[in-house]
């Protein structure tokens, strides 16, 4: 049991009940991870399974020779047809070049400088490239970066674990008043059984945004469906929770 499981153990009787069944939140992660490449294999990998969306990616990066990835320019200046002949949708390379161009632009800044930012101006900067929502975002702050007080209440799978351990129905706007009293620790209650990738990793099945103004696309599964009914996983959250 970590340091955050053993906090949220003594506010909760409940948590304290269920702590040792679940896998601790982590205490080592990838901070300088860009979060450029988190984004395109974020968008890369949405409403793709884990392998068919891992083969597209590495085709992706296979068209820039002699680069682990490509760059923002190298993106911007290929053209659709051979990003298409990789596999990506119109969709998703419209968000992988308006992410590029928020790069440029230094919307999205490299990870040096994002680790000064706060959990909420990281959101607002990666959520203005298209394709990029919220939940992608959280991940990365949860599971890439190690921010501890992160709740994603618009995941399913957390809001479900909850509604599980305490018997009763949450909104995301009521999990989010409700899960306040995690805090400072609020990671560690809703994140270990999502240990998977962050962001572009592998619970990616979120769809595209559409551009902003425009109707947005009806939820798909998994990851997508306020992030999806096949992520109803019991998450930490879902055995944590603090008592009343």
């Amino acid at each position: 049991m970590g340091e955050a499981e053993q906090e949220l153990a003594k506010l909760c009787e409940r948590f304290a009940g269920v702590v040792d069944k679940h896998e601790r939140y982590p205490t080592t992660f990838e901070r300088a991870r860009d979060p450029f490449r988190v984004l395109v294999r974020a968008v890369t990998f949405q409403q793709l399974s884990g392998k068919a969306a891992a083969t597209i990616h590495g085709r992706l990066l296979a068209l820039y020779e002699g680069k682990e990835h490509p760059d923002p320019e190298d993106i911007l200046a290929t053209k659709d047809a051979t990003l298409r002949g990789a596999g990506l949708s119109r969709q998703k390379i419209a968000a992988i070049r308006d992410i590029s161009q928020k790069r440029i632009e230094g919307v999205i800044p490299e990870a040096k400088a994002l680790s000064n930012l706060s959990d909420e101006e990281i959101i607002e900067r990666l959520t203005a490239a298209r394709g990029v929502g919220r939940w992608t975002v959280e991940m990365y702050l949860m599971f890439t970066l190690g921010r501890p007080d992160v709740l994603p209440v618009d995941d399913l799978g957390v809001r479900k674990g909850a509604e599980k351990l305490y018997g009763r129905r949450f909104t995301p706007k009521e999990l989010a008043a409700y899960g306040e009293r995690w805090a400072p620790h609020r990671s560690a209650a809703a994140g270990p059984r999502r240990r998977g990738p962050p962001p572009g990793h592998a619970p990616s099945r979120r769809p595209v945004a559409a551009p902003r103004g425009a109707p947005r696309p009806g939820p798909p599964a998994s990851s997508g469906t306020a992030r999806s009914a096949s992520r109803t996983t019991t998450s930490s959250v879902s055995t944590r929770a603090t008592h009343g």
